[in-house]
């Protein structure tokens, strides 16, 4: 983990009357990091999913309930602490209005949600020599805010 991110973690977890988790991860989402950053700290945003597939790919572990998480900006810089909710498996065509509404991206509709990850996942996808199918398996994960950095 970068070193800020590190601080920041430990910093938030000296003020806490409760045991600090022994793992948190540190990333960015998606293709607009400090928008999708932003909409978490204003609470627009409560939710995200990646195909299953690029989890497999790198051999990385699945997001599980209880995970911490920090939120980076663009230049890598702590943002937020998420606490991971709930996570589902289920095919995109079979993800639910409300899931999608609560990625709040765009005009928080499920059109738009679908149109916008659609074209990310079949460039994604196209870019690794594979194809878009609606039915790709999804991890769909929501969290709650836990911090934010200079509140």
């Amino acid at each position: 983990m970068i070193e800020a991110a590190q601080i920041y973690w430990d910093d938030y977890w000296k003020d806490q009357d409760k045991e600090k988790p022994k793992s948190v991860t540190a990333w960015q989402f998606g293709a607009d990091p400090d928008q999708l950053a932003q909409l978490v700290i204003e609470g627009t945003k409560t939710a995200t999913c990646s195909g299953l597939v690029f989890y497999e790919m790198e051999n990385e572990a699945l997001p599980a309930v209880g995970d911490y998480s920090i939120v980076l900006d663009s230049k890598d810089e702590p943002t937020a602490i998420i606490k991971t909710v709930d996570v589902t498996i289920m095919p995109m065509n079979e993800v639910p209005e409300e899931f999608a509404i609560a990625e709040g991206e765009g005009d928080r509709t499920y059109q738009y949600w679908k149109d916008v990850h659609v074209d990310f996942f079949t460039k994604e996808l196209h870019a690794l020599g594979m194809e878009y199918t609606e039915d790709m398996m999804l991890v769909c994960e929501r969290f709650e805010l836990v911090d934010v950095k200079n509140k």
